[in-house]
């Protein structure tokens, strides 16, 4: 690897908002590498012998967040595993999309000890859709734990432990909102245009 820091570009939004399909086409036609904290947390919860699962099973039954800590261990043994598969063009060590983290000032400060000094964070995309679309898009996709109730926490957490995160970054000038009430390839126009400015 070589000593340039990884481009990281968080990306934030209430379950629903789409930020998967966002990241798929950012991926597509930008470059980076998708890191969804969700889906990394659950594929290392549900492998053979976790120690982390019945944690895992726990807080997502309560719709809460787990410790940053394993958060952390997670994100950065992915982000080392993509970058040594070749450096992009650009000579960095790799350009990664965290999708859904920080979600809590537990997980800011994690990040700002453990990663701030390994990653080069370039801006923190909010994707904004009203909580009701939100719910309606989250029942048709067909996850287990997606039903009414868990829903409804996971909007209330978002609300209450993840925009102030976002209020925190807009501080910093940090933040670029996009309106995600609207189909995904009209949001990536709005996309689109955020990445062809970052340098």
């Amino acid at each position: 690897m070589s000593s340039g820091k990884p481009w990281v570009v968080f990306v934030l939004g209430a379950p629903g908002a789409g930020k998967g399909t966002q990241c798929q086409l950012i991926c597509k036609e930008f470059g980076f590498i998708h890191l969804s904290a969700g889906d990394l947390l659950r594929a290392e919860c549900n492998a053979k012998g976790s120690q982390y699962r019945q944690l895992f099973e726990s807080h997502t039954r309560n719709g809460t967040i787990l410790p940053v800590e394993i958060t952390l261990k997670v994100l950065e043994k992915a982000m080392k595993s993509s970058s040594t598969g070749g450096e992009p063009s650009d000579g960095r060590v790799g350009k990664f999309l965290i999708d859904g983290f920080p979600r809590n000032q537990n997980n800011l400060d994690g990040w700002q000890t453990a990663m701030t000094r390994k990653a080069d964070l370039k801006c923190v995309l909010v994707l904004d859709c009203p909580p009701d679309v939100c719910i309606d898009r989250c029942l048709t996709r067909g996850r287990t734990d997606d039903n009414t109730d868990i829903l409804g926490k996971r909007i209330d957490n978002y609300l209450s432990d993840t925009l102030p995160i976002v209020e925190y970054y807009r501080r910093l000038n940090l933040v670029r909102e996009v309106n995600a009430n609207f189909p995904p390839d009209q949001v990536f126009q709005d996309v689109r245009q955020i990445f062809h400015t970052l340098k």
